[in-house]
């Protein structure tokens, strides 16, 4: 490939389409309790969730459970690892 294609997909290595979504979520890391955030985008490998600074303090490879809020019934409860950190958030990768 040339030109501005090959430079897109070395740049965008992601595996899985992105979907904007703005949800509520609860993040619970042992050690440091359960905070709930909103998410910006899902796919089907993952979640970006959206912190204030301070809010929540993960490292990459960290494992958190995370939960969606706000359905008819109660979601399950997700086992998840840190895959992106950045200063708004934290990408997030469905462990297994």
């Amino acid at each position: 490939m040339t030109g501005s294609n090959a430079k897109s997909m070395t740049a965008d290595r992601r595996e899985h389409l992105r979907t904007s979504m703005t949800t509520k979520v609860s993040v619970e890391q042992p050690g440091q309790g359960r905070v709930v955030v909103p998410t910006r985008d899902i796919s089907d490998g993952g979640v970006f969730i959206l912190v204030s600074e301070g809010e929540l303090r993960l490292e990459l490879g960290d494992v958190v459970n995370v939960q969606v809020q706000g359905l008819p019934g109660e979601a399950p409860v997700l086992e998840m690892v840190v895959v992106r950190k950045c200063s708004d958030g934290y990408g997030l990768k469905f462990a297994g």
